[in-house]
């Protein structure tokens, strides 16, 4: 099977808030920004890469969210964290948006296990939800 990961559901209390923060710190474009702007679109979302995107999803659509899937009470969970794989570039490029925009790094780590190996160095830090990310380069 060749699989690739679509999309996440990554729960916000202020869409606009967490469209923001995503697209101006982490440096994610939007994906139907403006027509969620617009009251065109429900919810936003970011883009990882080519074929992943990322729904920023209001909390209080949970109960919508358990029925549309059928698995009672699984939906509103927290995900522990989630990681974005960039380049070295990139990584050093956030760290400074970060601190630009006075989110603090709260956790770091090198040599860390991944999807394609072991990355050098990785960062973590919260988004204005709570909500874990993890940005990692690989030589």
């Amino acid at each position: 099977m060749d699989a690739r990961l679509d999309h996440l559901v990554c729960w916000v209390s202020d869409q606009l808030r967490a469209l923001d923060f995503y697209e101006q710190v982490v440096g994610l474009p939007g994906v139907r920004a403006e027509e969620f702007r617009n009251g065109e679109a429900a919810f936003p979302s970011v883009r990882v890469a080519g074929e992943t995107i990322i729904d920023l999803m209001p909390q209080e659509w949970a109960p919508r969210i358990d029925e549309g899937t059928g698995v009672k009470g699984s939906a509103g969970h927290p995900v522990n964290h989630y990681c974005l794989a960039v380049g070295h570039a990139d990584f050093e490029a956030l760290k400074a948006r970060l601190d630009r925009h006075g989110v603090e790094i709260t956790g770091t780590g090198a040599d860390s296990f991944g999807a394609q190996g072991i990355a050098r160095e990785v960062i973590y830090f919260p988004d204005p939800d709570g909500n874990v990310i993890e940005v990692r380069y690989y030589v």
